[in-house]
């Protein structure tokens, strides 16, 4: 089993510093300037991480924390936002390309280059045919990739302190904060328009804000101790910290900062459409109910154990 894990911990942490290279590529690609290969050296520390991880832990992950995929996101997150702000300045001199958004035009970049046989040619003719895809199209499925490999790449990750259970609701919640995410920034940058470039900061901030919910387990490993004992004189802290946790992630992380930057949309920058309001009052609605849920954890925390839970406790505790 240790030789399974061991393999995982590898081939996850070669997809990670896989898709890193293929970002700084792009973007290599894109801006026409192979100073941007530099890049690379992002993918040091992750490096770096794997030789000592797999010498000294065979793999295994952290329990509160995953340095891989903290370490992944530094690796191509600098990609994405080059990406994203040259294709925001250049709309308007964008070049003619190919968009993937129908099965005919995924088939003619994928048989453009059918005839050839050369191997040096036939590598060039991919690159061609690879680059002739919109730059938009490129962005998006870095975002998706990005996305799904973080998923399966934790699933892979030999766990460390995480049990099972555990690990299937923290993935659950990855699937569910992945989708948010994805529609977040594929809709607000969508809205921008070409006088409002500062608002790409905002958003390429917050995404970037919103992803370091990825590498923290805080949301599963409780810090209870194993047993009831003194359960009455723990800390609130302690006795909730998952639950406190989830409410972090909500109004500070993800659905705060979400709410934030569409209702600037809306009144700043003067953006409106159904979706827009649809999404705002998504957001706003999470952050009510976790706002709630606080409030209820506080007082039922707070609140004196009843006449009949106090009776029930003493007569667990006669012989």
């Amino acid at each position: 089993m240790s030789v399974v894990k061991f393999a995982c911990a590898l081939i996850t942490r070669a997809l990670f510093l896989f898709v890193s290279l293929i970002g700084v590529w792009r973007v290599a690609w894109v801006k026409d300037n192979k100073i941007y290969w530099l890049l690379t050296f992002l993918f040091l520390p992750l490096v770096i991480e794997m030789i000592i991880t797999l010498k000294r832990r065979n793999g295994k992950d952290y329990k509160w924390f995953s340095p891989p995929v903290f370490l992944f996101l530094i690796s191509i997150i600098p990609s994405i936002w080059l990406l994203e702000l040259h294709h925001q300045q250049n709309k308007a001199n964008a070049l003619e390309c190919r968009s993937l958004d129908s099965w005919e035009n995924v088939h003619k970049v994928i048989s453009s280059n059918h005839s050839v046989n050369l191997t040096l040619d036939f590598l060039k003719n991919i690159e061609q045919a690879v680059s002739s895809v919109c730059l938009n199209d490129w962005i998006l499925a870095l975002h998706q990739i990005l996305l799904i490999l973080l998923i399966i790449g934790k699933w892979l990750l030999p766990a460390g302190g995480v049990t099972r259970e555990q690990l299937s609701q923290l993935l659950l919640i990855f699937v569910g904060t992945a989708a948010d995410i994805l529609e977040f920034t594929s809709e607000t940058l969508s809205d921008v328009k070409d006088n409002s470039p500062q608002l790409v900061y905002i958003i390429l901030a917050v995404w970037t804000w919103s992803m370091l919910q990825f590498p923290f387990h805080f949301a599963v490993v409780n810090t209870e101790p194993d047993g009831e004992e003194r359960v009455q004189e723990m800390s609130l802290l302690k006795k909730h910290s998952t639950d406190l946790w989830s409410i972090v992630e909500a109004l500070f992380i993800q659905d705060g900062p979400f709410l934030v930057v569409r209702l600037t949309v809306m009144t700043y920058f003067d953006v409106f459409h159904q979706m827009l309001i649809f999404f705002a009052i998504k957001n706003l609605l999470v952050v009510l109910l976790n706002l709630y849920r606080l409030v209820v954890i506080c007082q039922d925390f707070r609140a004196p154990p009843s006449a009949s839970s106090v009776a029930w406790q003493e007569f667990d505790k006669t012989p």
